[in-house]
């Protein structure tokens, strides 16, 4: 009987050391996956920082407005990120200052004319997406660039005749309210629509292509379908503005269309 209860207390000391031991073994697994999730904090914070940093900007990024002839008017125009829309315009005399033809194909041949210019940034970005596309097979075609003032109030005029004021607004740009003219936008197109602007566009697998990847060279989608009662203007499935490859993947990651962005975005 003695041995008996000499046994059972040995197994009951050795149950409790085994118990102890594993509580001491997963405080330190603990101890260091916090060591090790700290030093990692340390060297990357910006993987720990990530969405709350990618939702504020700089001042300089937002529009500055100025109210000319009753009309919000951009005085910052030459920022990356000017929001130009239905309710914000720019003024009639801006032409951006850095105008490059990227080297692309152009729906339109080799002909330099003034909408096959994008503003220097957004033309070398332009140049690394059609490359990119062109080694997986996908061959695009750049159609419509720069647009000066003069000009889109042309395209207007002529849009009004032909459908009227009311619908002509839905399709085509007020003159000084068109992205065309930040020089930051270019109209996409493929010979699989033989080179037009249509919704069929969607359908196609270079249309496919760069709904899944324009983010990724700093080009969102600038009128989503299903977002016509923010954007103001009717889906277009080839209309692709440059924001920077970081304000890209933000609206990719959160669905939004930029004028969310700047619903959502603060100043740092």
């Amino acid at each position: 009987m003695k041995k008996s209860l000499i046994g059972a207390t040995a197994i009951l000391l050795l149950a409790g050391c085994s118990h102890q031991a594993e509580k001491v073994e997963k405080e330190s697994e603990t101890i260091h996956s916090e060591t090790v999730q700290d030093t990692e904090q340390q060297q990357h914070p910006a993987n720990h920082e990530k969405t709350e940093s990618s939702l504020t900007l700089k001042p300089e990024f937002f529009n500055e407005i100025e109210v000319i002839n009753q009309v919000p008017t951009i005085t910052n125009p030459e920022n990356l990120l000017v929001l130009v829309n239905k309710e914000y315009a720019l003024p009639a005399d801006y032409y951006p200052d850095d105008l490059v033809r990227p080297n692309v194909t152009f729906a339109f041949g080799d002909q330099d004319i003034e909408k096959s210019y994008m503003r220097k940034e957004a033309a070398n970005a332009l140049e690394g997406m059609f490359h990119a596309a062109q080694q997986e097979g996908i061959e695009l075609l750049a159609t419509s660039g720069f647009r000066s003032y003069d000009t889109q109030n042309f395209l207007f005029q002529q849009e009004v005749e032909n459908v009227g004021a009311k619908n002509a607004e839905l399709a085509v740009a007020l003159p000084g309210k068109s992205e065309h003219q930040t020089g930051l936008t270019m109209d996409i197109t493929a010979e699989s629509v033989g080179g037009m602007l249509t919704e069929e566009f969607e359908n196609t697998k270079e249309g496919q292509w760069l709904v899944s990847h324009a983010h990724e060279f700093g080009f969102i989608l600038r009128y989503p379908k299903g977002k016509e009662e923010i954007t103001g203007y009717q889906y277009e499935p080839w209309h692709f503005r440059y924001v920077g490859t970081e304000t890209a993947a933000v609206l990719a990651e959160k669905g939004w269309t930029f004028e969310e962005y700047f619903e959502n975005v603060e100043k740092m």
